[in-house]
């Protein structure tokens, strides 16, 4: 790997990668160009040489193909939490579709019969799963709160970020303004967003314990910005609920009547619209009728298995994570859904002799 001059040069772009580069073939070598789109004329220079391929930046759009669009975001090209907001949100599905039917060709060799329609929703604000960095930059004098940069050596300086929920991304200032003011403003490295239907968790992970002080400030930070606020002074078992007290620790949505706790740091669906969508098609697809037994495989906390065990005879969940399948267990409980049964099983092995491998299944999501 070699670092190469700066030197513009200029190409044709035939085709996309599947992390959304430009693909151009320059004397018979494989270029990779940052920014840019297919069919389009770029100026660019050689970021890195390798045997294989070569990767690049575009540095100037000379003929700019028709799906390009402006940036909403100020910090776009810096910031590494996006890489395709330069394409209409219409072609990054389309892109995203032709991505996935390539692969499963490459890797699989498989075509599917059929292709529906893609799930479309939001393109702003959607994101409700989030992993933000924190550090005090000396020479900025500042805290920044955010993802980061393209490189992914530093943090990105943000103001807002449009693609996360609006509690959140139309709060980084606070944030970052709030986490200065803390005694152990140093000490903190990350914080975990986890937004349900009706509130906001905040999770500080923090490597030094918060002085009275501290914790006064957090509460009352909290309670301004209507935050639930969790603090994770070590792994993810030291998480635990500060603010508000006397509440319960989970979180909650709802879906087709059906509502699921979890916890912040629990896998869920970052995109709470696609995933109505989601377990609506599902539905339509498996037509669950009164006599039906369903396995659902990689079941989670239940997003699809609880919504169709209300339509089904009975329905199985199987999920790699023993903590993941005690929460599908009780939410079927707090739903009062009594026909399902959860296991714990690693999915990714060739052989299962488990018990729910021995009963009838009539239907399978997986």
């Amino acid at each position: 790997m070699n670092k190469t001059n700066k030197l513009n040069n200029k190409c044709h772009v035939n085709s996309i990668s599947h992390d959304g580069r430009g693909i151009a073939h320059i004397n018979g070598k494989t270029t990779f160009i940052e920014g840019a789109l297919p069919n389009e004329e770029v100026e660019f220079v050689y970021t890195k040489k390798r045997s294989q391929y070569d990767e690049a930046k575009a540095t100037a759009i000379l003929t700019a193909a028709p799906e390009r669009v402006t940036p909403k975001c100020p910090h776009f090209g810096v910031c590494g939490g996006c890489s395709l907001q330069h394409m209409a949100p219409n072609y990054q599905i389309e892109i995203k579709q032709q991505i996935l039917l390539e692969q499963l060709q490459h890797f699989g060799d498989l075509q599917p019969e059929t292709v529906l329609p893609p799930l479309t929703g939001p393109a702003w604000n959607y994101r409700r799963k989030a992993r933000l960095g924190v550090k005090y930059v000396v020479k900025k004098e500042k805290v920044l709160v955010g993802f980061r940069e393209k490189n992914g050596r530093f943090l990105a300086d943000l103001n807002g970020c449009e693609v996360l929920h609006e509690s959140v991304g139309n709060r980084i200032n606070e944030l970052s303004t709030f986490i200065a003011t803390l005694d152990n403003y140093k000490e903190i490295p990350q914080i975990e967003v986890a937004v349900a239907d009706e509130i906001t968790a905040l999770v500080i992970r923090h490597m030094q314990e918060f002085s009275p002080c501290d914790l006064a400030k957090l509460k009352a930070f909290a309670k301004e910005q209507q935050f639930q606020l969790y603090l994770q002074p070590k792994g993810p078992d030291s998480v635990h609920l500060l603010y508000p007290e006397a509440t319960s620790d989970h979180l909650k949505y709802t879906i087709n009547n059906v509502n699921l706790l979890f916890h912040p740091l629990d896998f869920t669906q970052i995109n709470s619209e696609i995933n109505k969508k989601m377990v609506a098609k599902t539905i339509e697809l498996l037509q669950p009728q009164s006599d039906d037994a369903i396995l659902d495989l990689f079941c989670g906390l239940g997003n699809f298995t609880l919504p169709l065990a209300r339509l089904c005879q009975e329905i199985i969940g199987v999920e790699g994570s023993e903590q993941m399948v005690e929460r599908a267990t009780n939410n079927a409980k707090y739903n009062n859904i009594n026909n399902t049964s959860f296991y714990t099983a690693n999915l990714d092995t060739e052989k299962l002799d488990a018990p729910w491998m021995q009963k009838q299944f009539n239907k399978i999501l997986l």
